[in-house]
């Protein structure tokens, strides 16, 4: 999903239902990640869609030691300009009382 649809998505939404949360969080982890998340009342109950966009891994070094018991750590190198932009879509387990990821098949 692009950035564009995701607004197109986030209209739509509004017109349609009652939106009752809308929210963005950041997350320095990782080279820095966006959560763009919108909440609403559906005819199957509520619904959580978040927009999850972060930075494009360019490389992955690795450092160890052929040692007994020596570490080994990993360093990831990311892009400034391009991101990886993903949709999740969740809804609320009352039995639960948590969100649960909708798989994709439910959708078609």
């Amino acid at each position: 999903m692009t950035p564009e649809r995701w607004k197109i998505t986030i209209d739509n939404l509004r017109d349609k239902f009652t939106v009752e949360e809308e929210n963005t969080i950041h997350l320095d982890e990782d080279g820095g990640i966006d959560i763009e998340y919108v909440v609403f009342k559906s005819p199957v109950g509520r619904i959580r869609l978040e927009f999850i966009s972060k930075p494009v891994v360019l490389d992955k070094k690795t450092t160890y030691s052929r040692r007994i018991g020596s570490e080994t750590k990993v360093d990831y190198v990311y892009s400034d300009e391009e991101r990886s932009h993903t949709m999740v879509a969740y809804k609320w387990d009352d039995e639960q009382d948590d969100w649960v990821e909708m798989e994709a098949e439910s959708f078609v």
